[in-house]
């Protein structure tokens, strides 16, 4: 049985960048390769104070997701309008297509994950009470940020690490359980950020 293989990135090790387009700064998570352009893949948290244009990236198709604010309107050149007005909500788009973003009550954050279109991947935002099953195999990465609460992520062979809100969890060849930690009311749920990545 293969070992699982898992990385933390704690969100005090972010490096913070800025936009493509001066716009602003985004503290970027993990990116593969780890440096240099183009990459495959990357993972980074920005922080939008003022409306505006999005950076142009033609090669990557992008998943935003809300952590912080009251949200953001995204105006596409298509015609297309999207919105994130919660945290944890999850928009997808192609990051050929010219964007602008509006603030709706002022400063927000949010997750991108930013993949290039020749290879594939699954995003979603798990919600749930008490626990959730997660899994990657040999070939693929699974990245886990939660997003409003401290989590444990517990892997095959007992292992196990505390994530905080917005930590990143890279896990490949294994799985386990990720369970919320922390008082809260028993109906209340727990947003988790999984992407699934294939690394052949």
């Amino acid at each position: 049985m293969p070992t699982p293989k898992l990385q933390i990135v704690r969100k005090a090790s972010f490096k913070a960048t800025p936009w493509k387009n001066g716009g602003g700064i985004t503290h970027e998570v993990l990116r593969v390769p780890e440096s240099g352009d183009p990459f495959r893949w990357r993972v980074s948290v920005a922080h939008i104070d003022a409306s505006g244009p999005f950076s142009e990236f033609a090669e990557y198709n992008r998943k935003m997701v809300l952590l912080q604010g009251a949200g953001v309107e995204l105006r596409f050149a298509d015609g297309v309008n999207k919105s994130l007005r919660n945290v944890g909500e999850l928009v997808e788009f192609d990051g050929a297509v010219p964007a602008h973003c509006e603030l709706l009550k002022g400063p927000c954050v949010d997750l991108n994950l930013m993949v290039n279109k020749s290879d594939a991947v699954a995003a979603r935002v798990e919600r749930f009470i008490e626990s959730v099953a997660v899994k990657a195999s040999r070939t693929e990465t699974l990245l886990i940020v939660p997003i409003d609460r401290r989590i444990t992520l517990e892997i095959t062979l007992g292992k196990a690490v505390t994530l905080e809100p917005w930590d990143l969890a890279a896990l490949s060849q294994g799985g386990g359980y990720i369970r919320r930690l922390g008082a809260a009311s028993a109906a209340a749920s727990t947003s988790v950020f999984l992407a699934t990545l294939q690394v052949t």
